[in-house]
Formats: C-alpha cells, structure tokens, sequence
C-alpha cells in the first residue's frame, strides 16, 4: 500500500506539471503575441509623422517607411494616376472633365491655369474636399507663376516686376515672396517657376533671369530658396536649355545644334535643393552622347535619365512641359514615351484619360514602364508627405487593402 500510494502521487505530480507547462506555454504565446503586436503599435507611434519639404532630398527612414506604406495600399490605378496631370481654367480642359477625372481617380493633380485667384481658391478647395470624401490623396496643384506671368495667369494678384527687370537678389527674394505669398493663400503648392534660360530666345528670355548671364544661377537659386520655403515646390526650367535656339516650341519642335551650353546652368540647382525640373520640347541634333534622333527632349531617355537623373544625379521631380504643345502634340505615343524617358508628370496630356489607360496597359506588359511608374509614383508620394498632404498620425488609415 505504501508503494501503491508513493506512484499514485508521483503520478498526480506529472499530471499537474503538464498541465502547467502547458498554460505557461500558452500563457508564454499569448504574451509573444501581446509583444509582437505592441512592438509593431509602437514602431508606428515612435515614427516620426511630420515632414518638410529639406526632407525629401534626405536619407530618412521614417520617410522610406511612411512612403513604403501609403505605396502599398495603392491601387495599380491610383499609382498610374499620380503621374498625370491636366489643365483646368481659360486654356485647360473644362471643370466637368476634370470632375469627371477627379470622381474616377484617374490624376494626381491639377495645374491651375489662366484663371482668377478666386476662382482657383474655390475650385482647390472643392478639389480637396472631394479627395477627402473619396478617400483619394491629396492633389499637386501647379501653376505657371513666374514673376514674368503670374499676373496674367492668375488675375487678380499682387503686382510683381518682370524677371528680366530684376536689379538685385533682394529683388528676387521679395518677388519670391509675394508670389508664394499668392500661392499659399490659393492652395496651390508646385511653382513652375523659375526659368533659367539665357535671354537671347524671345519666347522665354524675358521670362528669365538670364538678361544678366552672371545672374542667372545665383538669382536663379535665391528664387528656389524662397518658394520652398513657402512650402511650395520650386521649379527649374527648361532643360536641357532653351535660351540659344531659335523658334518657339509652343508652336514647333525646335533644336540644340551640338553643344547643350544651358546644361552648366542645372549642377548647381540641384546641388543647391531644388525639387523639380521641366523638360523642354527641344531635340538635340549632332550630339554625340546625347542625340535625340528628332524626337523631343521630353521623349528621350538619353536627355531625362541617362544626362539628368544618371549624370547630374537629380533625384526630385522631372515634368514634362505641356504635352499639349506644337514641339510634342504629333509625336505618336508622347504619354508613354515620356515615360519611359523618366519623366515623373504628365503635364496637359492631349487626353488624360486616355493617357492613364494607355499607361495602364504598358504597366502590364512592359517591364521598363512597370519599373518606371513604380519609381515616379513613388517619388510623388514622398514629396506629397513632405508637403503634408498624406497625414500620417493615424496608422488606422494604412491598413493594407
């Protein structure tokens, strides 16, 4: 009995001992998966959730997650559509097109042009409210506000001297000034502005700042200071030069004829911040390294990638200048070209809606398109971060679709 009694504890021990190394177990998981999942809660709350526009030239890993995440939960549409921006006022397309585009989250922003301030004011804040109730990002509004134009673009604002009446840097700051001051109270966020073409060209050498030729980049670079500042995205146009040729690309392609001599103009730009360069409709004949064969600047991958973005290591935004223009409108297929060139925007296509199928297709059959709409798309998000237009305090609203 003795012996009966011992095993028959000894039993009970081992049966008691599974039972709590079982619970620990579980207990032990259940508290793995509190931490786990309170690690990750905390991963979100200790990132840093506001940025600026110094930020987006800047390794940042807050940033790189931030963006990761709003990529990820992006339909292949809605990353399609980033890359595409009509026109809406006087000479743009007309406001129930763009209803129509908005309403279909087919674009990624607007450029405001030939209009009121009242008007684009209004017009901005439908825009935004609309995004808001769709769920869509918010818009890259831009417009043509050079000292030299904005007066006549956006009516109704202050008066600012002409670029090629300029005298001084102080000048240029306090032009610089007042525009963004215009911009910001409009809404609109992306300057194309300012033109650092020299002046012989009589389309755009009124427009610039290179009546002085000594002038150029460090008025040029006063400009960009100022408007980014502003929280506005300053840029520098038109690449890779329209100063010394001769004709008007609204109207016609136009050409460099060997040496691109403005290109001098751009490595001291970029390396001074500026956030965004236009491409011109200009092609480039007798050129080595660099013929376009004809075809547009804006067209060419030898021009946007392999001499801007490889060459001059330019890693903001590139647009294209209107696609609608003379210099680009017959050239077959521009939207797409465009794109595989490595230009971010599509600025005025002839269709936008067209253009986003177009780029739709390509996405899925071509490999060169796919990498390059994934890496603009992604470069549009950071600067919509950067200028706080994706708020990021609330983690519920990334949850992966």
């Amino acid at each position: 009995m003795q012996i009966s009694s011992t095993l028959y504890i000894l039993f009970i021990s081992v049966i008691n001992l599974v039972f709590i190394s079982s619970g620990c177990a579980q207990a032990s998981e259940e508290i793995n998966g509190d931490t786990l999942m309170s690690a990750q809660q905390e991963s979100l709350v200790l990132r840093k959730t506001e940025f600026t526009l110094n930020d987006f030239l800047n390794q940042d890993d807050d940033l790189d997650f931030w963006t990761d995440e709003i990529i990820k939960n992006l339909s292949l549409e809605e990353k399609i559509a980033q890359l595409i921006m009509p026109a809406m006022g006087k000479h743009g397309q007309a406001k129930e097109e763009i209803d129509a585009l908005v309403n279909d989250g087919l674009i990624g922003g607007i450029l405001m042009l030939n209009g009121s301030k009242e008007e684009f004011r209004n017009w901005v804040n439908e825009y935004n409210i609309l995004n808001s109730k769709l769920g869509k990002l918010g818009f890259l509004y831009s417009a043509d506000a050079e000292p030299s134009l904005i007066n006549r673009k956006i009516t109704n604002t202050k008066t600012v001297a002409k670029a090629n009446t300029l005298k001084t840097p102080e000048e240029v700051k306090q032009v610089a000034n007042t525009i963004s001051e215009e911009l910001n109270e409009i809404g609109i966020n992306y300057n194309f502005a300012p033109v650092v073409d020299m002046s012989p060209n009589k389309t755009v050498g009124w427009r610039s700042f290179g009546h002085v030729p000594d002038s150029v980049i460090p008025w040029s670079n006063q400009f960009i200071k100022t408007t980014q500042e502003r929280n506005i995205i300053a840029t520098a146009k038109h690449f890779p030069g329209h100063g010394y040729v001769v004709g008007d690309t609204h109207e016609k392609l136009v050409f460099i004829d060997g040496e691109m001599k403005e290109v001098k103009n751009y490595p001291p730009l970029i390396e001074n911040g500026v956030l965004s360069i236009m491409i011109a409709h200009i092609a480039v004949n007798n050129n080595e390294k660099y013929n376009t064969k004809t075809f547009p600047s804006t067209t060419s991958r030898a021009i946007v990638t392999e001499l801007l973005r490889d060459s001059l290591k330019f890693e903001g935004l590139i647009v294209t200048d209107a696609l609608n223009m003379g210099g680009v409108r017959n050239v077959e297929n521009a939207n797409l070209l465009a794109v595989n060139a490595g230009c971010d925007i599509l600025l005025m296509p002839l269709n936008a809606r067209e253009a986003h199928t177009q780029l739709l297709n390509a996405y899925q059959q071509n490999e060169l398109t796919k990498n390059e709409i994934e890496a603009s798309a992604r470069r549009i998000i950071r600067m919509k971060i950067c200028l706080g237009l994706i708020p990021l305090s609330d983690a519920e609203n990334l949850k992966t679709k």
